[in-house]
């Protein structure tokens, strides 16, 4: 087993696996079944979800429904039509405020996956993502690029602050708790 970590540092132990036919093998005597970053898994995945979903055991599955370039992503177009029940979590639009419905890659890469987060890519509303693209395709997005890692980059220097400021007021309190007078 292996841990998997959220971008917030909550952590589960997990085990990694090469194809979705392993899964089955794995979720034997399991109530649940977490599945994260679907999105590249197999196609056999769906397949593999609803055999599981059909042995009465609750899978739980997580992944980007849309690739870097907006179009559906792996096996999750799929995956999304079998199941019971869809919650999309949208990030925050770093330009204009609103829902993201897309992970613009702002690292030059032909590849489709592009390991990386922050660093590789941000979250745009549907019409700061069209905006992206155009500029891309008319050679004229690197100026964009370059404001909005600005803005992201300045956004986690703000976040790092207040995490150690937050650490010090714990180290603060803790330390005037232990110099209080017992009672």
């Amino acid at each position: 087993d292996e841990l998997v970590t959220s971008h917030d540092q909550n952590q589960i132990p997990s085990t990694p696996v090469p194809a979705a036919a392993n899964i089955p093998i794995l979720a034997d005597g399991c109530d649940v079944v977490g599945i994260d970053e679907a999105q590249f898994f197999d196609e056999e995945l769906p397949q593999v979800c609803s055999q599981l979903a059909n042995m009465g055991i609750r899978v739980v599955v997580a992944g980007l429904d849309l690739d870097y370039l907006g179009r559906p992503f792996g096996p999750m177009p799929h995956l999304l039509a079998l199941a019971e029940y869809v919650t999309k979590v949208h990030a925050i639009c770093i330009k204009t405020g609103e829902l993201a419905h897309h992970s613009y890659r702002i690292v030059d890469s032909g590849k489709l996956v592009e390991l990386g987060e922050k660093e590789s890519y941000i979250p745009l509303s549907r019409s700061a993502f069209v905006e992206a693209m155009d500029r891309k395709k008319a050679g004229t997005a690197e100026a964009i690029d370059l404001e909005l890692t600005n803005f992201v980059e300045e956004v986690e220097r703000k976040r790092e602050k207040a995490r150690q400021r937050r650490e010090e007021l714990h180290t603060l309190m803790a330390k005037t708790d232990s110099q209080a007078p017992a009672s």
